[in-house]
């Protein structure tokens, strides 16, 4: 048992509900969100789908029909569903997290690859070098993985270089683009319209299909980038 900090339980139409612990970017947070979602994917009750973590919240996905089959109850399918939660939440633990998967990622800034590290350099007042070394300096943890498949939204960006989203999104971004939104940081694994800080770029492959595990990266996992 552990002391959860403040959250709501709330339905995200009939299929799902969302746990959600508020809205800030914390590794704290991010440890119990993905602990609830290996508990509860562990002990899965019927009519389960998927748990889906973000940074601070939880939506699991269920059956309708089958989570409301097997109980011969008035309740709804997700009152069942929001008490299985809730069982999950009063009996969490969160143990010793195990050692965290470091992956290096080797990006490139030259200037074809980077249209807005001049941008960032303005906004920090700072040389492009000094961006990137500031950038380079940091270890980033995944803490969710969406918008595109495989695409990593990483914390956190040193408050130096934490330039905003665009405000108005480019209707092309390359694959592999490396970029900045306020205190986060991503790679876009497939070409995509988008409205981050592009500082560089590339070549790992973030998402392939065919494999059994399609994604390079997983929540809770460490990213270290190196500059070639």
């Amino acid at each position: 048992m552990i002391d959860l900090p403040k959250y709501e339980i709330f339905p995200l139409g009939e299929n799902a509900l969302t746990i959600c612990f508020g809205n800030s970017i914390s590794r704290e947070i991010n440890l119990i969100v993905t602990s609830l979602s290996k508990k509860i994917e562990s002990t899965k009750f019927q009519g389960f789908v998927e748990c889906v973590p973000a940074y601070s919240s939880l939506t699991v996905f269920f059956e309708l029909s089958k989570a409301k089959r097997k109980f011969r109850t008035a309740l709804t399918a997700y009152q069942i569903v929001k008490s299985h939660v809730e069982i999950a939440l009063q009996t969490l633990e969160i143990g010793q997290p195990k050692e965290p998967r470091l992956i290096e990622v080797p990006v490139s800034f030259e200037k074809r690859f980077a249209p807005d590290l001049e941008l960032v350099a303005e906004f920090a007042e700072l040389t492009e070098s000094e961006v990137i070394d500031i950038y380079l300096s940091s270890t980033y943890r995944v803490y969710m993985l969406g918008f595109l498949p495989g695409f990593p939204y990483m914390g956190e960006i040193d408050p130096r270089i934490a330039a905003p989203r665009k405000a108005s999104p480019r209707k092309q971004v390359a694959k592999g683009s490396v970029g900045i939104a306020g205190n986060q940081t991503g790679i876009y694994p497939l070409e995509s319209p988008g409205g981050w800080q592009i500082i560089g770029r590339t070549e790992i492959e973030l998402f392939t299909p065919n494999l059994e595990s399609p994604t390079l990266f997983n929540t809770g996992d460490l990213v270290k980038f190196v500059r070639i």
